[in-house]
């Protein structure tokens, strides 16, 4: 009976370690559709909270870039508020921006540019991110 118990709580143990182990997480986003942007942040935020201990990026880039910019996002409010979790980062294509003349000054302040989307990517799942392709139907 000891051992059964001891094996019991061994299992619940090991439960619980594997959902305290951080992850890192990418998400892609090329869509201009508010709802994948809704959908990113829901994800993201609910996320965050959760794995404290866990890291969050999401990478815009083509017609998803609206999302970030000052005049036209419609999840404004909800980046800033996730981005002051330390282990979220909201990260923008520099090609993008200059496809579409886009200057620094007309991002939200929480935004970082990344040279080139796809390179970000492919380097964070080099480095052992998870990848999350954003996309609402």
């Amino acid at each position: 009976m000891k051992s059964y118990f001891l094996l019991v709580l061994l299992a619940f143990s090991a439960i619980g370690y594997a959902q305290n182990k951080p992850v890192k997480i990418l998400f892609d986003v090329t869509s201009k559709d508010s709802l994948t942007h809704q959908a990113v942040l829901r994800h993201v935020k609910g996320m965050a909270s959760s794995y404290t201990n866990s890291n969050f990026e999401v990478v815009v880039y083509g017609g998803a870039i609206a999302m970030f910019l000052k005049d036209e996002s419609t999840v404004s409010k909800d980046i800033e508020l996730a981005a002051l979790n330390k282990n979220v980062t909201f990260a923008v294509c520099g090609q993008t921006m200059k496809r579409h003349n886009i200057d620094k000054s007309q991002l939200l302040p929480s935004v970082v540019i990344v040279p080139d989307a796809i390179m970000e990517i492919v380097t964070k799942q080099g480095e052992g991110w998870g990848y999350i392709k954003e996309a609402h139907h």
